[in-house]
């Protein structure tokens, strides 16, 4: 009799179990990962941060003295769609959401660690909520300074709601239905969901709140949602492009395969050596240093106007470089052909750095006439790549950005621009630099750089 009881207890226990699955999955597809009652299926890892249920929320508390705090599924996932709600209540605060997150318990001498995607929640006046960050790996993947339009999507002490697609190598972020981020990546391919009560600086941030609900799932007979603007995506891919850049006008400048579409600056063919392309990168070998007098500068064979050029550089140790654009091949100068120029140069351990007015020949500068203001926490080591971006618009408006983030800005022809060529080593060309079109050029100066993931768009 008693056996009897105990597999009544157990079938009824297993009814009940799977009637509240059955509860947490509705109709169309999406899965409760909160219940609303309480926090089964989660746990806190990496800091002492508080969470509650208040009402149908998910309430974190700040701490002082905690690092980064995370409230993660205990199940992990591929690919997903996720959509949540998330409210700040306070400018000093800071969250996001993991996704595909992951956890190394026995970092930080046994308090634990969590790094991955977090898709970002930002209320301070950088404003870079919905952005792709990589916590605790490699940084900022997808600052919004590549779609500043997104900046006022998220609204300080509002619930705010976040759709978040990780589907394949693609990450896709919306904030209230705003387009944001466009990531391609494939460090990691499954891992949990986490929600963050971030480190404070100040005791007296301590007790602030940042609240979560409606948090949901799909995971089967997923329907990416298309965007329907021309966003700019941080393709992390070798050499390739995906469907929607192709749609949006990109093409590939280096195909990662041989030097097609490009040749050596006052040469018809590509150099016979120097420049080499192995397993998908465009190398510069090292010689003396000297600028352009060995293998020689290479340049695309078409030309450009306005446009949005990307690439990728990894510099050796106190090596330069340099990509030039609106290079026209006319001066009949010796040595690298004219050109403006976005700076490829290793600050710390070559002398140019020094040189020059106040900066102007360092990294993503435009060389000898303005220099990049960049933070030292977005530059990457030699040895590391940086992504480097120059947008030109139809009204000669330019841009030069490092590692996703905007270093300078100034418009061709300008009076402020002419000035600054007339006390540059330009001044001696007429007109320099405001050519209508021109080649994009790689340079050599003797130091071993490789490129790769150069990328173009023609603005009309």
């Amino acid at each position: 009799m008693k056996y009897t009881r105990n597999i009544v207890a157990v079938l009824i226990a297993s009814l009940t179990l799977a009637s509240c699955t059955a509860e947490q999955k509705t109709e169309d597809g999406w899965t409760d990962l909160f219940n609303g009652k309480d926090l089964s299926g989660w746990k806190t890892v990496a800091g002492t941060a508080t969470f509650e249920i208040v009402g149908e929320e998910i309430q974190g508390t700040s701490v002082a003295g905690s690092p980064n705090t995370f409230l993660i599924t205990e199940e992990t996932y591929g690919d997903f769609i996720l959509e949540l709600d998330l409210k700040i209540e306070h400018l000093s605060s800071n969250s996001g959401v993991m996704a595909r997150g992951q956890y190394d318990p026995a970092a930080r001498d046994g308090k634990g660690l969590v790094f991955g995607y977090q898709i970002e929640a930002d209320p301070s006046e950088r404003a870079w909520s919905g952005g792709v960050y990589d916590e605790a790996r490699r940084g900022w993947l997808y600052p919004l300074d590549l779609n500043p339009d997104a900046k006022s999507a998220f609204k300080m002490g509002e619930f705010n709601h976040y759709r978040i697609e990780a589907i394949g190598d693609v990450i896709k972020t919306w904030i209230n239905g705003q387009e944001v981020a466009y990531v391609v990546d494939d460090m990691d391919k499954t891992g949990f969901i986490g929600l963050q009560v971030h480190s404070i600086q100040k005791p007296e941030d301590a007790g602030r709140k940042t609240s979560f609900k409606n948090v949901k799932i799909q995971t089967e007979n997923l329907e990416p949602k298309a965007f329907s603007k021309d966003l700019f995506v941080v393709n992390n891919s070798l050499n390739s492009l995906t469907e929607y850049e192709k749609s949006n006008g990109w093409k590939l400048l280096f195909n990662g395969q041989n030097s097609d579409g490009w040749k050596g600056a006052y040469k018809e063919t590509f150099p016979e050596s120097g420049w080499s392309v192995n397993d998908g990168l465009l190398t510069i070998a090292a010689t003396d240093g000297s600028e352009s007098t060995n293998a020689g500068d290479i340049v695309t064979k078409e030309q450009f106007s306005a446009f949005d050029l990307a690439f990728e550089f990894r510099l050796t140790e106190g090596a330069n470089s340099g990509l030039k654009y609106f290079v026209t091949l006319s001066e009949g100068n010796k040595g690298s052909a004219i050109g403006l120029e976005y700076q490829v140069l290793d600050d710390d351990n070559h002398p140019d750095a020094k040189m020059g007015r106040d900066g102007n020949r360092t990294m993503a500068s435009l060389y000898d006439l303005i220099k990049a203001n960049k933070n030292a926490r977005f530059i990457k080591p030699v040895g590391e790549w940086n992504k480097a971006r120059v947008v030109v618009t139809p009204d000669n408006k330019v841009s030069h950005y490092l590692n996703g983030v905007k270093v300078l800005e100034y418009e061709r022809g300008s009076q402020e621009y002419r000035d600054l060529v007339a006390i540059s080593k330009y001044a001696k060309w007429d007109n320099f630099g405001e050519a209508p079109e021109g080649h994009i050029l790689l340079q050599d100066h003797g130091n071993e750089v490789s490129f790769k993931n150069i990328k173009i768009k023609s603005l009309k």
